[in-house]
């Protein structure tokens, strides 16, 4: 069928069958369609949607564009996690070492900063040496010898969404949630999945700001991702404030680590890490529950065990060996420190947390355009969660800055973004929902 039938059916708002899809899918990675074409397909699926099987139909056929992994060599379930992206997110960092470390093999395919929330890639590319684009020889070893590595997306692996998410980026049709979840699970799908576990943030500091939203999305992915025959399910955390109490790139390396060695206990981010540990180890059908799976996670960084498997990670993808036991020897640090004072007593109440990755950013630790460099070192520790009491001269945060005058400008800018109330609000539990189909 001509390309321009697919878009006039899809305009009208019709239901496009699988081989449609196909078609075009193909026409896209072939190069055989016109930028013109390709934004007007995603303009008219923005306008009138897709239904499930249209949305599986384009998952599939966008996976089916490259190499699609296959790990049945290795003996153990593979499964992934996926987070739409928040701040102070680093969850992936101590999820998948925990995991691999009780059986799952965990080949996550990551991604760099998008508009306010970190990246993945660019937390790990401040560990020296640490490749975040290894050829698959190296991948597979590692996955084998670590169970978890943590990389982007090549260049084989579904390559159709490489061109249509740039198209999208410049057509306004990022915000569609049927090419959102075709964008995800394709990469997803790509890499060899049994099972997958989402995190979908909703708040002031993700991209899904209210919970309808974020429960669109979310049983789009669930039901797109098990229709594709990737047993899923998906959390819905709470992203109204930092995850962490750090927010930047080397200084969530260091959370990480300072995580895995049984330091962050009581914390949103372990509620949260422990939690989707929990669901990953019951959908590859690890632990029978969630209570003794979650359980099970605990021990793993109890033990040190899970802490084991970063340190490895980090040595087989050309870090250094001996990471884990002196990260500061490694990571970067930025030349000034400033904490941020609380200019009257109360309770920390409310946060603009979209606004914090805004001025990690403007600290040089994300991008404006995709070719900036990123300071890895700069960023926030110390941030004191929603709920916290204060006096007049208390530090909130620390901001790791490479100038006097950035340091100033980022503390007057955090200290904005907190809102200081009289009476404790109460705090909202991390994990919002739970959506298994």
């Amino acid at each position: 069928m001509l390309p321009q039938e697919i878009i006039r059916r899809k305009r009208n708002g019709e239901t496009l069958t699988a081989a449609e899809i196909a078609t075009f899918i193909r026409g896209l990675s072939d190069n055989s369609l016109s930028e013109g074409q390709v934004a007007a397909f995603a303009m008219a699926v923005w306008f009138n949607g897709m239904d499930r099987s249209e949305t599986v139909a384009l998952t599939l056929a966008m996976r089916d564009s490259g190499d699609v992994l296959a790990w049945g060599d290795l003996g153990m379930p593979v499964a992934d996690k996926h987070s739409t992206g928040g701040v102070g997110d680093n969850v992936s960092l101590m999820l998948a070492p925990i995991v691999a470390s009780l059986g799952l093999a965990v080949p996550m395919i990551s991604g760099r900063g998008l508009g306010h929330t970190g990246g993945t890639l660019d937390k790990l590319e401040s560990i020296p040496g640490y490749n975040v684009m290894p050829d698959e020889a190296v991948f597979r070893k590692t996955v084998r010898e670590a169970g978890c590595a943590i990389i982007g997306q090549t260049g084989d692996l579904a390559p159709a969404d490489k061109r249509l998410y740039a198209i999208r980026d410049v057509t306004a049709t990022v915000d569609s949630v049927p090419l959102i979840t075709a964008s995800i699970l394709s990469k997803k799908l790509a890499a060899g999945l049994e099972s997958l576990v989402l995190d979908v943030k909703v708040g002031t500091g993700a991209f899904m700001a209210g919970p309808e939203e974020a429960e669109t999305l979310a049983r789009s992915l669930v039901e797109v991702a098990n229709g594709a025959g990737v047993r899923t399910s998906a959390l819905i955390t709470d992203m109204n404030e930092p995850l962490a109490d750090a927010a930047g790139n080397a200084v969530e390396v260091l959370h990480a680590l300072s995580f895995l060695k049984g330091e962050k206990k009581g914390t949103r981010i372990e509620a949260a890490t422990l939690a989707l540990a929990a669901e990953m180890l019951v959908a590859a059908g690890v632990e029978a529950n969630l209570q003794s799976a979650s359980a099970r996670a605990e021990q793993a960084i109890s033990s040190g065990r899970a802490l084991e498997r970063f340190a490895c990670m980090i040595y087989q993808l050309g870090g250094p060996a001996d990471f884990a036991d002196k990260p500061q020897a490694y990571l970067p640090t930025a030349p000034v420190q400033l904490d941020v004072l609380a200019e009257e007593a109360g309770v920390l109440s409310g946060c603009g947390a979209r606004g914090v990755g805004l001025s990690i950013i403007g600290l040089g630790g994300g991008r404006l355009r995709p070719t900036d460099q990123v300071d890895h070192a700069v960023g926030f520790t110390g941030l004191l969660p929603l709920g916290s009491r204060v006096e007049k001269g208390t530090p909130i945060a620390r901001v790791h800055a490479r100038s006097h005058d950035d340091a100033e400008r980022a503390a007057n800018e955090l200290r904005a973004l907190y809102r200081i109330g009289e009476a404790d609000e109460g705090s909202r539990p991390v994990i919002i929902d739970r959506i298994s189909s």
